[in-house]
């Protein structure tokens, strides 16, 4: 049955109020010129974080030496967030770090990461005392248990070629997704809020598109 005037109407409407509200929820990290709203935390005293962490050709360019991060400013909670990355040399070793309670800047805050590495993208690993997550029958918690596995296979693009990673932080609950693929699921975290950080830890990658969608709550 053809719908009426009235009925497409009706979905028309009905798209612009999904669009007009995901864009009103939609929370920017990154404005593709400079790094307002991050701190760079490098753990070699001698360098200085404006030479690990910079902008280029419009994207967060991380050098992977020495060790750092680049963490937000600001605390986010219940949020659903997008970002994409590509190694830009030989594939390495970096991820991002969600739910982040305070800036260390002689060790990895605590935290839980969603691991970058090559071909671990989407494994997870805690860290700080005491930080737990369940998955599936299991808990997880620091000291005696730190890396979770990857559900699937890498579902990574072949090094140099841009991939997306969608963490959703829904109250005390994770999920990874990596190119489309939901490579982990956590429940019952301790860490439900905090800030996001940029890990440089041995490999050159970029980021680009780096925002957040507050979840209604």
């Amino acid at each position: 049955m053809a719908k009426t005037n009235f009925q497409i109407g009706l979905l028309v409407c009905s798209i612009i109020i999904v669009l007009s509200c995901t864009r009103e929820n939609r929370v920017s990290l990154f404005n593709g010129e400079d790094l307002s709203g991050w701190i760079g935390i490098v753990f070699d005293s001698v360098s200085i974080s404006d030479d690990v962490f910079q902008v280029k050709n419009g994207n967060i360019l991380v050098t992977g030496e020495p060790h750092g991060y680049l963490i937000t400013r600001e605390s986010y909670s219940n949020y659903k967030l997008h970002l994409e990355w590509r190694w830009t040399e030989e594939p390495g070793n970096s991820g991002v770090f969600i739910h982040c309670q305070e800036i260390n800047d002689s060790a990895w805050p605590i935290c839980i990461e969603s691991q970058l590495k090559h071909e671990n993208a989407g494994l997870i690993i805690i860290k700080g005392n005491g930080t737990s997550l369940t998955i599936g029958d299991s808990t997880y918690r620091v000291p005696q248990s730190k890396k979770i596995q990857m559900f699937e296979e890498s579902s990574e693009n072949a090094p140099g070629e841009w991939n997306v990673c969608d963490i959703t932080c829904d109250k005390d609950n994770i999920e990874l997704v990596v190119n489309g693929v939901v490579q982990n699921s956590a429940s019952k975290s301790t860490l439900n809020s905090g800030k996001i950080a940029l890990q440089s830890e041995g490999g050159q990658l970029e980021f680009r598109n780096l925002y957040i969608v507050q979840l209604n709550k």
